[in-house]
C-alpha cells in the first residue's frame, strides 16, 4: 500500500502512457462522434494500434453489424487500465484533483461501453426493461465512490443513465437517418449532434440538458433535402429523466412529435392545429378540441414545417407563445401553457420574405438562435461522386426490400445511361426516390421538362401588352440567365444580384408561369 501511495505522491495517479491513452478517451466521450475530431483523438489514444478508416462516419447502405475497430479496441484497453487506476485510489487518497476528473471521465466511457447493447436493445418504457440499472449502479459505486476519494465533477447516477441512453438514442436517429458518405452530409449529421447536445458536452450535462426545450430550432434547405427527417432526428434524441425508485423513463405516453403543415391549411385551422378551440368558435367547431401546443409533453416537440407560408396574424401568435410560453385556445381567454420544444422548417429564404413584409423580423430572431442547413443532393454528389449509387441502393431497398441486390444494376445501369453525370436532381432526394420507383414499375424515368410549349410566347405577349409588372419580368429574366448560367451564384454575378435574390426570383417564376414552368435539370445547384 506504501508503494502504491509513493507511486501517486511522485508520478501522479497515471504513467505517462496511461495518462496519454486516458486523456484521448476523456476527450472522446465528449465529442461530437461525426466530426473529424473524432478520428484524431482515435488516433493519438490507439497509436500504432489505430485502425483508418474513411473520413466520414456514415451509415452503410447494406447493414453489416459490423462494430467500429478502433472503438472495440480502446474499450478493450480501458477496461483493464481503469481497474488498475482504481485499485490505486483504494489504497491511497490524495490524488491531484485534475487527474481525478480525467479517471471519472473515462470511467463513464467504460460504463457506456459495458451497457451501449443494453441501452440499445431495451425498446419499450417498461419497468422490466431497465432492470439493468442495477448493475450500473453497482458499477457507478464500485468505480466512482471510493471512500476517501472526493470527486467534485460527479454527477447522479441515474442522471448520467439518462445521458447515456440519450446519447444512443441520438447517435441512431442521427446515423441512421441522415445517411450519404459526403462532407455536406457529415457536416449536418454534426449540427444536428449540436443541435441536441450543443458543442459543448460536458456544460451540456450538468447544466444544459434541463435547458434546451427553451432553444427553438429553425430548418433551411431546399425542398425534399430531409428537413423532417432532421427535425424527427432532433425531437427523438432529446433528454429524458430516470426516476430510479420508480425504474422509470419520463417518456411522454404516446406521441412525442408533433407535426403541422402549415402550407396545407388554412389559416383558420392552423389556429385550431396548434392552439385549439372551443366549441363554437368557428363554423364547423362541434366540440373542445386541444392544439398541438397544450398536447405536447415537456419531452415532446412541436415541427412547424413550411414556416414561411404562416399568415402575419399567427405569426404573432406564436412570437407570444415563444416569448411568454403562453397561449389561449381560439374562442377562449383562459391562459395555457406550451412545456415542450419547438422546430420549424422553410424552404423560403426567410431574409427576402421579411423585406417584402411577408415574415415578422422579431419572430425570426427568435427562432435563429439554432439554425440548421440541409443542403441539396447535387451539392454532396459534387463533393462524393460515389455517393449517388449508395443512395440509389438505399432507395431500391426501400423500394423492393429483399429484391434489391436484383433490381439495383437494373436501376443504376439506367440511370448512368440516360441522365447526364451532372443532373442536377432539381427535386433532390423526393426526386431521386421516385426515378428508383419509376424505373422499378416502368423500366425508366421521364425528369421534367424545362418549360412547356408556348411558354416564351406567351410571356412576350404579356410583356409587348404592358401586362407585367416589373417584379415580373425580373422573375422571368432570373430564370432564363439561371438556366444558361447553371448555377445560382454564376447567374447572380451575371445579374448583379445577390445569390439569394436570384434564388427567390427563380422560385417565384416557378410558382407564377402559366402554363407552369417544370423544375427540370436547369443547373447544377437547383434546389427549387
Amino acid at each position: 500500500m506504501q508503494r502504491i501511495s509513493l507511486y501517486i505522491d511522485c508520478m501522479g495517479l497515471f504513467s505517462d502512457a496511461e495518462r496519454r491513452f486516458l486523456t484521448a478517451v476523456a476527450r472522446l466521450g465528449y465529442s461530437n462522434p461525426f466530426l473529424k475530431e473524432r478520428i484524431e483523438l482515435e488516433r493519438i489514444a490507439l497509436g500504432k494500434q489505430f485502425v483508418p478508416g474513411e473520413a466520414v462516419w456514415s451509415a452503410p447502405v447494406t447493414d453489416s453489424g459490423a462494430t467500429h475497430v478502433n472503438v472495440v479496441r480502446i474499450q478493450a484497453r480501458l477496461d483493464p487500465m481503469i481497474e488498475t487506476v482504481r485499485k490505486r485510489l483504494d489504497a491511497a487518497a490524495g490524488a491531484d484533483p485534475a487527474d481525478l476528473v480525467i479517471y471519472e471521465e473515462c470511467v463513464h466511457q467504460l460504463i457506456y461501453y459495458r451497457y451501449n447493447v443494453q441501452l440499445e436493445g431495451a425498446g419499450a418504457n417498461e419497468r422490466r426493461n431497465w432492470g439493468f440499472y442495477r448493475d450500473f449502479a453497482a458499477d457507478w459505486r464500485h468505480f466512482l465512490e471510493i471512500p476517501g476519494v472526493h470527486i467534485e465533477t460527479a454527477l447522479d447516477p441515474h442522471h448520467v443513465f439518462a445521458c447515456f441512453r440519450q446519447l444512443v438514442r441520438a447517435f441512431r436517429h442521427i446515423f441512421y437517418s441522415i445517411i450519404g458518405n459526403s462532407m455536406p452530409a457529415a457536416r449536418l449529421r454534426a449540427a444536428v449532434w449540436q443541435s441536441v447536445f450543443t458543442h459543448d458536452m460536458r456544460r451540456y450535462r450538468r447544466t444544459m440538458y434541463a435547458r434546451m426545450r427553451d432553444f427553438p430550432t429553425l430548418i433551411t434547405g431546399p425542398s425534399g433535402t430531409g428537413k423532417e427527417l432532421v427535425a424527427r432526428a432532433i425531437a427523438g434524441s432529446r433528454y429524458v429523466p430516470f426516476d430510479p425508485k420508480r425504474m422509470e423513463f419520463a417518456d411522454p405516453a404516446k406521441e412525442f412529435f408533433f407535426p403541422v403543415n402549415l402550407a396545407a391549411l388554412s389559416p383558420t385551422l392552423i389556429e385550431s392545429e396548434l392552439f385549439g378551440h372551443r366549441r363554437g368558435a368557428f363554423t364547423g367547431a362541434i366540440e373542445d378540441r386541444k392544439g398541438w401546443l397544450e398536447a405536447c409533453p415537456p419531452t415532446g416537440t412541436v415541427f412547424l414545417d413550411e414556416l414561411g407560408e404562416m399568415d402575419l396574424s399567427i405569426q404573432v401568435k406564436l412570437l407570444r407563445v415563444m416569448e411568454t410560453r403562453r397561449f389561449s385556445a381560439v374562442g377562449d381567454t383562459a391562459p395555457r401553457e406550451f412545456s415542450g420544444k419547438l422546430i420549424a422548417a422553410t424552404n423560403r429564404d426567410l431574409p427576402v420574405e421579411i423585406r417584402a413584409g411577408r415574415f415578422r423580423e422579431d419572430l425570426y430572431y427568435r427562432l435563429c438562435a439554432d439554425q440548421i442547413h440541409t443542403p441539396s443532393l447535387h451539392d454532396q454528389a459534387v463533393d462524393s461522386p460515389e455517393l449517388l449509387d449508395d443512395l440509389l441502393m438505399y432507395m431500391v431497398r426501400r423500394s423492393v426490400g429483399d429484391e434489391a441486390e436484383r433490381v439495383m444494376p437494373e436501376v443504376r445501369d439506367w440511370v448512368r445511361k440516360n441522365l447526364p453525370a451532372d443532373y442536377a436532381w432539381p427535386g433532390n432526394y423526393r426526386e431521386l426516390e421516385q426515378c428508383v420507383r419509376n424505373i422499378v414499375i416502368h423500366g425508366s424515368y421521364h425528369p421534367l421538362e424545362t418549360a412547356e410549349p408556348g411558354a416564351e410566347d406567351a410571356f412576350f405577349g404579356q410583356f409587348r401588352r404592358g401586362e407585367l409588372t416589373a417584379d415580373d419580368v425580373l422573375a422571368h429574366y432570373a430564370a432564363v440567365v439561371y438556366r444558361q448560367a447553371g448555377s445560382y451564384e454564376e447567374a447572380a454575378r451575371r445579374l448583379g444580384l445577390d445569390r439569394r435574390t436570384v434564388k427567390s426570383k427563380v422560385a417565384t417564376y416557378l410558382s407564377r408561369a402559366d402554363p407552369p414552368v417544370r423544375a427540370g435539370p436547369p443547373g447544377p445547384d437547383a434546389s427549387s
